[in-house]
């Protein structure tokens, strides 16, 4: 029998090309074809899984409210937005060796207590699960196990078990009998994951499916799969730190960029309820270039520290260096400090860093990075107890910033008492244990903090 000639799919969009080429004919990606072997087609390969449903009114369809179903650890459901949604496909995505298969386990461990589970897996042998389990001391007794990489078998189990919640680890394992491409490919992780979650929309249960990330830190197989799936996590951390972030890239029945903390123990991840304290430097005396800011991650607001270090350059154009802002935009406030607060850093390699690895993507920290800054530049550390956060506009105003009111009562909490703001985010009422100090102009916000105007 003749061998099937190769066809080249784009990762991207998923076209298909006779030949190679750097630059994909579709969605004009570069090197983002790959080889792969045509798709055979089966004439059941879509045959529904029940009985057509009738076209209805949507005037007609009653919005139920949705109950949600616990994960067991309040970190995951924050990020969730809540908890598990019936019929719902979240796709939770990491580095190799990162705790993904531990805090899914963990979970349906804490699931399992009240709904049927089933944990597919395609990496691991039973025994080296139940080696995990131990290890973790969960309680796995109700926890249905399958390991299996044929997509037709899990279906089955998954119509024999009814399980209300079904991990798949992982996607990139798993292979369809209609496609003759091997495991991982473009085409059999297309399939599989639109397979599955026809299973998740019409029987109910949550399917959770483990994906692979690639050394550029995207998740690995189409960008369809992300289309596919109604949320999408990605589990974060840091080699060295044992803390865990995880992050909702999408979700459909939540908010964006919510996080959760966990940290990495022996006995598996703990959860981390104050992640603001993680964040924070803890001195004997204040130091000259830190100020302290409050960002929100999706409903959450988090007290960071914002560290800047300014040197005399050694070469003919000084550096701008920003480590979890972005750089761009500290060019610009350096700009904005010199035209309307008369303060230059020309001269001065400029070094900016949120401490922890957190990244703020926000215009909230501006505030507290030119404060940074210029205590930096000075020598002169920030009075105790300060915290500031504002958006910082070309025109020198200090511009309000969303949730001002949250971002208070989480430096209160934190302990600080003092809040430079903007103007336009001064509460009506005061908030205890916190004085609001409001500016609405850089000069005015320097001079209040380093003169005590």
């Amino acid at each position: 029998m003749a061998r099937a000639k190769a066809i080249y799919v784009c990762a991207d969009c998923g076209g298909q090309s006779t030949k190679w080429q750097g630059q994909c004919p579709h969605c004009q990606a570069w090197n983002t074809l790959t080889e792969s072997l045509p798709e055979t087609r089966s004439p059941a390969r879509y045959a529904p899984l029940n009985e057509a449903r009738p076209v209805q009114m949507l005037g007609t369809v009653q919005a139920e409210a949705i109950h949600r179903m616990s994960a067991g650890l309040s970190e995951f459901d924050r990020v969730l937005g809540g908890g598990f949604v019936p019929g719902a496909v979240v796709l939770l995505g990491g580095d190799p060796g990162i705790g993904k298969s531990t805090l899914l386990l963990q979970a349906l461990a804490r699931v399992s207590h009240q709904h049927p589970v089933l944990y597919v897996t395609g990496e691991e042998s039973p025994e080296q699960v139940a080696a995990r389990a131990r290890r973790l001391k969960l309680d796995c007794a109700k926890v249905a196990l399958l390991p299996e990489i044929q997509l037709e078998k899990v279906q089955q189990a998954i119509q024999a078990n009814r399980p209300a919640l079904v991990v798949i680890d992982s996607i990139q394992t798993l292979y369809s009998e209609a496609l003759e491409s091997a495991p991982g490919s473009v085409s059999q992780v297309r399939e599989c994951a639109a397979q599955l979650t026809r299973i998740a929309k019409n029987a109910g249960p949550v399917v959770v499916l483990v994906g692979h990330v690639t050394k550029e830190g995207a998740l690995a197989g189409p960008r369809v799969l992300e289309h596919i799936v109604d949320t999408v996590l990605y589990f974060e951390g840091d080699g060295s730190s044992s803390f865990r972030l995880v992050r909702a890239i999408k979700n459909r029945f939540g908010a964006v960029n919510e996080l959760g903390v966990f940290a990495m123990t022996e006995t598996g991840l703990r959860e981390v309820t104050n992640p603001s304290a993680l964040f924070l430097s803890h001195y004997d005396a204040p130091v000259p270039g830190s100020c302290i800011t409050v960002t929100l991650e999706g409903t959450r607001p988090l007290a960071v520290e914002i560290q800047a270090l300014l040197d005399e350059a050694q070469g003919v154009s000084p550096k701008r260096l920003s480590v979890g802002l972005e750089q761009n935009r500290l060019a610009l406030l350096l700009a904005v400090l010199h035209r309307h607060a008369g303060i230059s850093c020309a001269d001065q390699d400029v070094f900016v860093n949120a401490v922890s690895g957190v990244r703020i993507a926000e215009p909230a920290a501006d505030l507290a990075v030119l404060l940074a800054v210029v205590s930096s530049l000075r020598g002169k550390p920030l009075p105790e107890k300060w915290v500031a956060f504002g958006e910082i506009g070309l025109a020198g105003e200090v511009r309000p910033v969303q949730r001002g009111q949250e971002r208070l009562k989480e430096a209160a909490k934190l302990g600080f008492t003092k809040a430079l703001i903007p103007k336009a985010n001064a509460p009506r009422q005061p908030i205890e244990g916190i004085e609001v100090v409001a500016v609405d102009r850089v000069a005015d916000a320097v001079g209040k903090v380093f003169r005590g105007g």
